[in-house]
């Protein structure tokens, strides 16, 4: 199946939605079941788990275009491609089945890094993990998690506290100990459930994700580049459909003593040009 063939019909769904999406601040629970059929939630997981198997470029392509219908379906898309690739990066022993299941479909991923202690440096967690045997005790406070309450599982980043080290655990959503802290409000993207987070729980220690102490190189190596590029192509594709909006405002608003459109005056045109040439340069660069 083509890659268009795949992301149409949810881009169908994103259009026809997100208005309320953004205005209600509601989860886009349509589009997710839409990406979720399609096929499009393994796109970059290898084929062996059942993925698409494909790269950054088509990355960029589908990320890009869900921003321009729909925001908060974006986001929630990139998060969800920057923890399956943490976890393919080096796969939780303990969850043999969970590459599969976000490659197919049937589960929601998202990562669980920023912390209100150290805001912005999402990759220095100061909440803390501990062991007991062959389990583990997260004691993590989360500033924001998109998906909060809707994804089946969460990537969640904790300060080793044997090692002083980051630890990166895969933690199932219904694991009980986990809480939605707090609401989103967000000033745009009001749909992606950005919401604080709670992890007291436990869980096997085979649920770590990769070596005791290796989180930060996964964050590295892994989180940062897909997470940086799908970023940058959400951005892309809010630009574009700001472009798209501000050409069909102008080309329909009248001025009816001229009997012509706003488009029609060289100011306006020239507004939208630069604005075309901006995004045009933008996108070949990402």
């Amino acid at each position: 199946m083509d890659l268009s063939d795949r992301l149409d019909p949810v881009l169908t769904v994103a259009r026809n939605t997100s208005r309320q999406v953004d205005a209600a601040a509601s989860f886009p629970t349509d589009t997710v079941h839409a990406l979720r059929a399609s096929g499009l939630l393994g796109l970059t997981l290898p084929a062996e788990v059942g993925g698409l198997g494909a790269g950054p470029h088509d990355l960029v392509e589908v990320i890009s275009s869900l921003a321009g219908a729909c925001g908060s379906t974006a986001m929630i898309y990139l998060m969800h491609v920057s923890a399956s690739m943490t976890v393919a990066a080096a796969p939780p022993p303990g969850l043999p089945d969970l590459l599969p299941a976000l490659a197919n479909g049937d589960m929601l991923a998202s990562l669980a890094f920023s912390e209100a202690g150290s805001r912005s440096h999402f990759w220095a967690p100061v909440s803390k993990s501990k062991r007991d045997g062959d389990r583990v005790r997260l004691d993590a406070r989360k500033s924001w998690v998109t998906s909060a309450g809707h994804a089946e599982v969460y990537v969640v980043s904790t300060l080793n506290s044997d090692e002083d080290a980051v630890d990166i655990f895969a933690v199932p959503g219904p694991t009980r100990g986990i809480a939605v802290a707090g609401d989103w409000r967000g000033m745009g993207l009001r749909g992606n459930a950005s919401n604080p987070m709670t992890f007291d729980v436990e869980v096997p220690t085979s649920h770590r994700i990769g070596a005791a102490g290796g989180g930060f190189e996964l964050m590295l190596q892994t989180v940062m580049p897909w997470f940086n590029l799908g970023n940058a192509a959400v951005s892309v594709g809010l630009s574009q459909g700001a472009v798209d909006a501000s050409v069909r405002h102008t080309s329909a608003a009248r001025l009816e003593h001229l009997d012509q459109s706003l488009s029609a005056l060289p100011t306006i045109r020239a507004q939208l040009a630069k604005m075309s040439i901006d995004l045009a340069c933008t996108r070949s660069y990402v």
